[in-house]
């Protein structure tokens, strides 16, 4: 299945740095939202944040694979949507981790709505660029 939202990320922080910022509760609630994640598959969490008039400010999850450190994926349901969320951690040569962003199994309605997906790519593109800042600070 081809995923709905297909991001890549750059990091000069080491491999267990960006894998620990994806799975540590305190560190992830510094770039996504305040959570309750243990990376345990079969896990379920939640991601809270301030809700509006049309989203309550809840996300869903189930850890769905931990393979540290390399893959990490949860399902992500919140506003009617159930997708899953896909991190892919590689090193490269010259040290840099790249990481890489899945999310797939947005409803169709959802994909005929204009810019739906883009508002989620935009969204995600945010969360990487407050990673980067997270990962800066180590």
């Amino acid at each position: 299945m081809k995923p709905d939202v297909s991001l890549d990320f750059q990091f000069t922080s080491s491999i267990d740095q960006v894998w620990n910022a994806l799975t540590d509760s305190d560190t992830l609630a510094k770039w996504i939202w305040n959570n309750d994640f243990e990376p345990v598959v079969g896990h379920k969490f939640q991601f809270k944040t301030e809700p509006s008039e049309w989203w309550n400010g809840i996300v869903d999850c189930e850890v769905l694979i931990v393979d540290e450190p390399h893959t990490l994926s949860y399902t992500w349901i919140s506003a009617g949507e159930n997708t899953t969320i896909t991190w892919t951690l590689k090193e490269g040569s010259d040290g840099t981790v790249h990481l890489h962003l899945d999310q797939t199994g947005f409803s169709e309605e959802t994909k005929s709505r204009p810019g739906a997906i883009e508002g989620a790519k935009s969204a995600w593109t945010y969360k990487g660029d407050q990673l980067g800042k997270v990962l800066a600070e180590l």
